[in-house]
């Protein structure tokens, strides 16, 4: 890996590739089609097509594939040769402009809401002309939307491009009447990625980890992550060859991984890329995610992205770094050094922040999952009520426009840490809170309440929508008034003293946040089944046909998917944990008390006092809690049967939540307070110690 630059992209029909490959007329006529998103007429892309598949056989690929997003949240892609027969018995290695724009997947056994059923089998995948191709184990991977014949929208690429143009569309008004007009507007993400890596001996011995992704019972070992010690601490060496094989084969793909380090819990670690638009940053992080899994198979390793794989440390998270720009390279964002002054970027400001006030519920479902429910409101994660932190410099603005006042800046300090040879550097103008759901830090938003298995492409559906809602609701305003400076500065102002409520600069961990939350009149949506059903309401569903992300028909289908998949989850845990206790823990235990009551016979047989020891102590507590076990998984099964009898989604959604959910956790209670009792010679399963640190 000498050579990094010659490495990057390699594997990607990107600009360089296009415009050596393709002829100058045809890379002009695409490039005009991604500016203006217009159609490319089928002649081009025949051109395209053609010569796609002769650097693909270049590269060694004999296949392509229509590489799409479904509703299950990651990607789909079913095969084709090049090959071609001809009149002579032989063959020909072809690709025409037809096969490059449109495909026909089996539409009928995705995810659909009830959009499809099993019988009505087509669908259609177009390509997405604004991602590049690349190459995957051998086969040409073309980046595509997926759709029903009918024509719903049955994927995540396709909303998410529609949002992009919504914002840009708004975005474009409001640089109209500041004089500074361009020819595009583009939403940018930086998706941080956290996760765990595992020994694979090891997981393949956890049930519960093989089918759920997470541990539904384990006792925490005497050290977890207390210390601090695992933080930007030393990268094993195992770890770090995994590390170096990923960065390899990311950069081959044209992914922009930049930063690595171990994060908080022990066996945690992230990984983050520099900014694109969002649209090529979904793919990527989806191709990361792919890989992550992939790369540690072959260190012997699994990587874990569940949300919660280990109750009592970290969950992990992904940290959507969301902002708003030019395509040539101005930052809407950016506050300058004199914020207070620019008015540009206060009027983005406050149409940002009017869009997470009366859309709070909106980025609440869109990181609504079972896995999520374990992470948020937790200590690493910030709590399920939407909030926006925006640190003391521009909060001072705020509220210094609020009251009509003029603010004054204390002007640029700079940090003096001791010693002579240590440089001077400037201090930011605002610490970070890493407990608010939404913060400004510096020229971007992070949004920090997405699970580290979610798909962005929701997430960032949702922002560039509602964004694109305010601006145009800004843009309808100013272009009536007769004095726009005026008009701009009073709409300022009414927006930040009308949603001041949804910033919130303190710590978001704390009991005196939610009382004072809920006074403020924010939602509280703790777990899934009751977020969910927010986005049927009435002014959500205006929002997305206004905008023509949705249908009103796709938004009750994605709302059922999602409930859907919350009821599967939660029973496929249900079912996983019931038969981890019977098949694994309650076997250990049985055995560890057999012998230990053989130890007691042989005691009294010796004549010896067995009253109070040892043996006997513990074989009646394993025998009680046990026996306690037994009764309380019998409570659960009973719950999953009776799961059978609830009709509805939301109806059985909230039947899993309340009844099978609650009595995992009563469960997992009595049996991690069982397994410390068990010596580590019974148990089938390796241990959260084991886990934990049993990667060197």
């Amino acid at each position: 890996m000498s050579n990094v630059p010659k490495l990057f992209g390699d594997l990607v029909f990107n600009e360089t590739v296009m415009k050596e490959k393709l002829p100058t007329a045809t890379y002009k006529a695409y490039k005009a089609a991604l500016l203006t998103g217009k159609n490319l007429d089928l002649p081009i892309a025949n051109v395209i097509a053609n010569a796609m598949k002769d650097w693909a056989l270049e590269k060694g690929a004999t296949h392509f594939t229509h590489w799409f997003q479904p509703m299950t949240g990651i990607t789909a892609e079913k095969h084709e040769s090049f090959i071609t027969p001809t009149a002579d018995g032989r063959i020909i290695m072809d690709f025409s402009g037809k096969e490059l724009i449109q495909g026909e997947p089996d539409a009928s056994s995705f995810p659909s809401g009830g959009l499809r059923a099993t019988f009505e089998a087509r669908g259609y995948t177009a390509w997405d002309p604004t991602s590049y191709a690349f190459i995957k184990d051998n086969t040409l991977c073309i980046p595509t939307a997926f759709c029903s014949y009918t024509g719903e929208v049955l994927d995540k690429k396709t909303p998410l491009l529609r949002s992009m143009s919504a914002i840009d569309v708004a975005a474009r008004r409001i640089l109209d009447l500041f004089g500074t007009p361009t020819e595009k507007v583009i939403t940018t993400v930086g998706p941080e990625q956290e996760y765990f890596l595992v020994d694979k001996a090891m997981w393949e011995k956890r049930r519960d980890l093989v089918y759920t992704g997470r541990t539904l019972l384990g006792a925490m070992p005497p050290k977890g992550q207390e210390m601090e010690d695992h933080y930007f601490g030393i990268i094993k060496p195992r770890v770090m060859a995994f590390m170096q094989e990923l960065d390899e084969e990311l950069w081959k793909l044209g992914v922009l991984a930049k930063t690595e380090h171990n994060e908080v819990a022990p066996a945690q670690h992230e990984l983050a890329p520099i900014f694109t638009s969002t649209n090529i940053a979904t793919d990527h992080n989806h191709l990361t995610m792919e890989f992550m899994k992939r790369v540690a198979a072959k260190h012997n390793l699994v990587c874990l992205l569940h949300e919660k794989p280990f109750a009592g440390v970290n969950g992990s998270g992904k940290h959507n770094n969301w902002s708003i720009g030019t395509a040539e390279g101005d930052n809407l964002l950016n506050p300058g050094s004199e914020p207070h002054k620019n008015t540009r970027f206060l009027l983005f400001l406050a149409a940002i922040l009017k869009a997470v006030d009366e859309y709070q519920d909106l980025l609440r479902v869109s990181v609504a999952s079972a896995g999520n429910d374990h992470r948020l409101g937790a200590n690493e994660a910030p709590p399920a009520i939407v909030s926006a932190f925006l640190g003391s410099e521009l909060t001072a603005i705020l509220e210094a426009i609020e009251k009509g006042e003029e603010y004054n800046s204390d002007g640029e300090k700079l940090m003096q840490i001791g010693g002579n040879v240590i440089p001077l550097f400037a201090q930011d103008t605002t610490d970070r809170n890493r407990t608010s759901p939404f913060a400004f830090t510096g020229n971007k938003f992070e949004f920090r309440m997405l699970g580290s298995a979610f798909s962005i492409s929701g997430p960032n559906i949702v922002l560039n929508t509602i964004v694109a809602e305010e601006l145009e609701q800004f843009a309808d305003i100013i272009e009536k008034a007769a004095d726009k400076e005026t008009a701009i500065k009073a709409l300022i102002k009414e927006t930040i003293t009308a949603h001041k409520r949804i910033i919130f600069n303190g710590d978001g961990y704390t009991d005196a946040w939610v009382e004072e939350a809920k006074m403020r009149g924010l939602l509280n949506l703790k777990s899934t089944p009751e977020a969910i059903p927010c986005m049927l309401a009435k002014k959500n569903i205006e929002l997305f046909t206004k905008h023509s992300i949705f249908t009103e028909a796709e938004i009750h289908a994605r709302t059922e998917i999602l409930l859907e998949n919350y009821a599967k989850t939660i029973r496929i845990e249900g079912l996983c944990l019931a038969e981890m206790i019977a098949k694994d823990l309650l076997p250990s235990a049985s055995a560890a008390a057999s012998d230990l009551a053989a130890t007691i016979a042989n005691k009294k047989m010796a004549g010896l006092d067995v009253e109070g020891t040892y043996e006997l102590e513990t074989v009646k507590k394993i025998t009680a809690l046990s026996t306690a076990l037994c009764q309380k998984v019998a409570g659960l099964e009973k719950a999953l049967s009776e799961a059978a009898t609830v009709e509805g989604g939301e109806e059985l959604a909230n039947y899993y939540h309340e009844n099978v959910f609650s009595a995992m956790l009563d469960i997992r209670a009595a049996a991690d307070e069982l397994e410390p009792m068990i010596s580590e010679k019974y148990l089938t399963y390796p241990t959260y110690g084991q886990l934990l640190f049993g990667v060197n």
